[in-house]
């Protein structure tokens, strides 16, 4: 009997201990990323950054209404071998917000912006993850500068008409007459929106924490904030326009692509993920049980399927 009770002693604490390893596996945001401002053409930009300097980086580029916290759960699952960069744009998260007349709030200027502050950090060689925003932000430094990618992940972030889900009909009637259609501002910055970028119609919302979506309504609400997205806005028909440009651009360049789309997005609904088999047929594509923001509820999926896509392409 003691022999019995002796093994399973021993069997308990082998377990406990693989436990503690196993937890001990997973780095903390506090022992990963760090927290930097630096200047930037004139405008004070934030970054977290995180993982060796001397392993392949990765620019993640944030969405609409967020800014790069929408990255810290994901940061610690690739930085143990991969290096981060994930910049706040100007007027969005810990980044300066100079109101439009001194700073041009374009989706030209933010990735030139961006790309300035790569430039200045020495970074010449990167894979891109586009969100959202990210999208018309990543396309323009990719096409200024083809040969400094190596790989793409694109994260809800549309290249296609068919990727626009219904609300952007009424946004079209916006950009050919903004005076004409005033709400449509309004209702984009909304606190509902926000809401249902995060939840949306996901299946289970008990996953989404709303305290994210009412921070991003209190930002939306700050003085000068409402001028600066709706400049964003009006300026985003020129993504629309440039989609013909962006998928001729990958047919003749053909970079390894990873496609992970949050399939409950009304927003960027799922045909603009399938669609990039169009222009490139060798990518992988995953539609995800989850909304716009993805990484809300699918991290480590994501982190999973990134590890594996990178390791295959960029080592």
């Amino acid at each position: 009997m003691k022999t019995i009770q002796a093994i399973a002693a021993a069997t308990a604490l082998f377990a406990g201990a693989s436990a503690i390893a196993a937890a001990q596996t997973v780095p903390s945001n506090s022992a990963t990323i760090t927290y930097h401002r630096t200047m930037v053409d004139g405008v004070g930009i934030f970054y977290r950054e995180a993982g060796p300097n001397n392993a392949p980086t990765i620019v993640l580029l944030h969405g609409f209404p967020s800014s790069s916290v929408e990255f810290e759960s994901l940061i610690p699952l690739l930085a143990t071998r991969y290096h981060l960069i994930a910049p706040d744009y100007p007027g969005f998260g810990q980044s300066d917000a100079p109101p439009p007349s001194q700073y041009s709030y374009t989706f030209d200027h933010l990735a030139l912006t961006t790309t300035h502050l790569l430039e200045q950090l020495k970074i010449d060689r990167y894979s891109v993850y586009l969100h959202d925003y990210g999208g018309p932000v990543g396309f323009r430094m990719m096409m200024a500068h083809p040969q400094r990618l190596q790989a793409l992940v694109v994260q809800n972030a549309n290249a296609y008409q068919e990727g626009l889900g219904k609300k952007w009909t009424g946004i079209a009637r916006y950009w050919a007459d903004p005076k004409a259609h005033p709400k449509v501002v309004d209702v984009f910055t909304s606190l509902e929106a926000a809401r249902v970028r995060h939840a949306g119609d996901s299946p289970h919302p008990e996953r989404y924490n709303p305290q994210v979506w009412q921070d991003e309504y209190a930002w939306l609400s700050r003085p000068g904030e409402r001028a600066i997205q709706e400049s964003l806005l009006y300026d985003y028909r020129t993504n629309v326009a440039s989609y013909p440009q962006w998928q001729t651009w990958l047919r003749q360049h053909q970079p390894p692509t990873l496609v992970v789309w949050g399939g409950y997005d009304s927003s960027f609904i799922a045909p603009g993920a399938e669609a990039f088999k169009r222009d490139l047929p060798k990518a992988e594509i995953h539609i995800l049980d989850a909304g716009h923001f993805a990484l809300d509820e699918k991290v480590d999926e994501i982190a999973s399927l990134m590890l594996a896509f990178l390791h295959k392409h960029v080592g």
